[in-house]
């Protein structure tokens, strides 16, 4: 997308990541979980058919982290596929959806069922 377009849609994608408010804020004004979601923000903007998040809730509050899972589930409803790597067991027990397991850059499991226990030994 042009500059002028990105420009256009980054209101309405700050919202979607509840940041509308901060449009004119510079990156150090923000917190490390604003810092997320802008991140996010800047992912989507373009419409991108997958969006894939290397431990996006890294180094987060649970309150922030659980927001960002939220928020990737939110743009997953909206029709985008979302790749999530995580070492996070709760995120991905609670989430429930397809785990594929990685063990020294190679596929171990690939289950449908989620979770992070199903098969892992």
């Amino acid at each position: 997308a042009s500059g002028r377009e990105i420009r256009r849609r980054a209101p309405a994608v700050l919202e979607l990541v509840g940041l509308g408010h901060r449009l004119r804020a510079y990156p150090h004004e923000l917190s490390s979980g604003e810092q997320q979601r802008v991140a996010l923000a800047r992912a989507i903007v373009n419409n991108p058919a997958a969006v894939i998040a290397d431990e996006p809730t890294g180094n987060l509050d649970p309150d922030t982290a659980w927001g960002i899972v939220a928020l990737l589930e939110e743009i997953n409803r909206r029709g985008r596929t979302v790749i999530m790597a995580t070492h996070a067991q709760g995120i991905v027990d609670r989430l429930n959806r397809r785990v594929v397991a990685m063990v020294q850059g190679r596929i171990h499991r690939d289950d449908g069922r989620g979770g992070y226990g199903h098969g892992l030994s």
